[in-house]
């Protein structure tokens, strides 16, 4: 049997994820499933678009139980690295400037389960987080974009 994938995520993203799990088993799931009783009552299931799409709904809420009670299974707690302060590691906030006048940007590098550019929370596997990860405040690094590298100098690590 292969090896499950290990999700790294903090404390609060696996607190996150639980929320959600209970959420969909105990509401969720219960109003697909009141959903498809309603959509029965129409008549005939065979061109019934309502049932249908109940059922779709169904087979997503369950693939997202199962997929939820995965990653929490597998979690690894991100723990922050305090012997290191200056170097960029996961569960940090990274300040950078990119080279040789762009504006400062910042990021904290958490694990794929959590990620979320719009909150500024970047996957540790992205290219920016892989390129920044072991470095510390003050060194320039290159990172790698569809459009050509770019290189960035860190600012501030938190």
């Amino acid at each position: 049997m292969a090896a499950e994938k290990s999700y790294y995520m903090t404390q609060e993203g696996k607190e996150k994820l639980e929320n959600e799990l209970h959420y969909l088993k105990t509401e969720r799931r219960q109003e697909v499933v009141e959903r498809i009783k309603i959509a029965r009552d129409f008549g005939d299931l065979s061109e019934n678009s309502e049932y249908d799409a109940a059922k779709d709904e169904q087979a997503f809420v369950e693939s997202r139980i199962a997929q939820v009670e995965n990653m929490i299974r597998n979690a690894v707690i991100i723990e922050n690295d305090n012997d290191n302060p200056d170097v960029v590691s996961l569960g940090k906030s990274v300040t950078f400037q990119e080279l040789p006048d762009g504006d400062e940007e910042s990021y904290t590098i958490v694990g794929s389960a959590e990620a979320d550019p719009f909150e500024g929370k970047i996957s540790n596997d992205s290219p920016i987080a892989k390129s920044l990860l072991g470095h510390q405040i003050g060194e320039e690094v290159t990172v790698p974009t569809p459009g050509g590298d770019m290189v960035v100098k860190i600012i501030d690590v938190k």
